[in-house]
């Protein structure tokens, strides 16, 4: 039985080829679950959840890797972020649905991938701004990793209703053990089925994939579905808007409802919240929902 949520790696021995598993399941069915998908988006996002925590266990970074890609297409946004911890949060926003997952009916023929680390090991954030090219996110992402990083890369994604899955190929910078690795290797990758990519324990998938050279087994790292909004950001947020636009919205609503668009969660306030907020003296009161 194969650990949910959780990301792997390994390396095939006497080689120069790296590689990184990961299954989510708790973890797909909090995000999935939050907004009714159509099915092409949430196969996409499905995979852009895979994708970002195998990139986030690829790089050294701290705080937060976030994958998002923008375009004219039927979807307009999709956002997934990991952080050091081993916490992943996103979504997709879509206008129609697309006819099928290529990228370009997806995104439209002008879409951009954008790759952000919030800040390296030197205190510097980063940022890479792409085309999104290719046909499938993981050519837009072989293709990033490639011209970008000069890293030779191959992704493997699969997503159900349950749970999913990716597996991350890399070969490793400097001089080459054998020149033939790497195609060996993303051979034997590309035999992989989708059922064995969603339902086999990592050190099953591995023998059955890598054992005539060996391949060796990490142990696995955690994943979970964690939002970082908060009822102080939401209050932050209410309180740069000022209290004539608050007052305002409060008159004409009742309340003041945010809700975070990664998790759902709802934050509202009544008159006695705006007014502790923007008065001193006056304490703010309690609503009824909470994170």
């Amino acid at each position: 039985m194969r650990t949910r949520d959780s990301i792997n790696r390994f390396v095939i021995e006497n080689s120069d080829v790296r590689g990184l598993l990961v299954h989510l399941d708790n973890t797909w069915l909090s995000a999935r679950t939050r907004m009714d998908y159509p099915a092409v988006v949430e196969t996409v996002l499905g995979e852009a959840f895979a994708a970002t925590v195998l990139m986030s266990a690829s790089i050294k970074y701290e705080g937060k890797l976030t994958l998002q890609v923008r375009g004219t297409g039927p979807v307009n946004l999709l956002v997934v972020q990991v952080t050091r911890d081993g916490t992943a949060r996103g979504l997709a926003k879509w206008e129609s649905v697309p006819d099928d997952v290529s990228l370009d009916a997806v995104f439209g023929a002008d879409a951009r991938m954008v790759i952000s680390v919030e800040a390296d090991a030197m205190g510097h954030p980063h940022q890479g701004i792409v085309e999104l090219s290719g046909n499938t996110l993981s050519d837009a992402l072989k293709n990033y990793f490639l011209n970008s990083e000069q890293l030779l890369s191959e992704f493997y994604l699969e997503v159900s209703d349950k749970t999913v899955a990716g597996m991350l190929l890399q070969r490793l910078p400097g001089e080459q053990q054998d020149s033939d690795d790497w195609e060996r290797a993303t051979q034997l990758a590309r035999t992989v089925s989708r059922d064995e990519l969603l339902d086999l324990d990592a050190s099953t998938l591995l023998y059955r994939l890598f054992n005539q050279g060996g391949v060796r087994l990490f142990d696995g790292t955690a994943v979970a579905f964690e939002c970082s909004c908060s009822r102080e950001r939401t209050t932050g947020v209410i309180q740069g808007l000022g209290q004539t636009e608050a007052e305002q919205i409060l008159s004409e609503q009742g309340s003041i409802s945010i809700t975070c668009e990664f998790c759902a969660e709802e934050y509202r306030y009544d008159a006695v919240d705006i007014a502790g907020l923007f008065n001193k003296g006056v304490t703010a009161g309690q609503s009824d929902t909470r994170h």
